[in-house]
């Protein structure tokens, strides 16, 4: 078994439509750390999904409900740091609105 440090997500702006950020490919992850930066003027909401192999995200998976981030705040996402994800599943995100808030994610991915 070998553990790697990885960065997830690299640093991007969130999408305004439901989108895959990161699959776990022929290993199993760890997210670490996650955060999203709200870069607008105004609040700006995010929804996260970790959605498993063969799933599609829906409010069976979601994890973080349209959560609030306000202007220049960056929150770091407590609900996600230790959750696990099997090979196939992933993290899908959206935005209230494109390109106002820069995400990233890091972790272990465990093969």
């Amino acid at each position: 078994m070998t553990v790697s440090i990885k960065v997830l997500i690299p640093a991007k702006q969130a999408e305004n439509s439901q989108t895959t950020q990161y699959t776990a490919t022929n290993c199993k992850a760890i997210i670490d750390k996650f955060t999203a930066t709200n870069t607008n003027t105004s609040n700006v909401t995010i929804s996260v999904n970790l959605v498993t192999s063969g799933g599609s995200p829906g409010a069976s998976n979601l994890i973080v409900d349209t959560r609030a981030i306000a202007p220049d705040e960056t929150y770091t996402f407590p609900e996600l740091v230790g959750q696990a994800l099997e090979s196939g599943s992933f993290i899908s995100t959206v935005a209230s609105l494109a390109t106002s808030l820069t995400i990233r994610a890091s972790g272990r991915e465990i093969t």
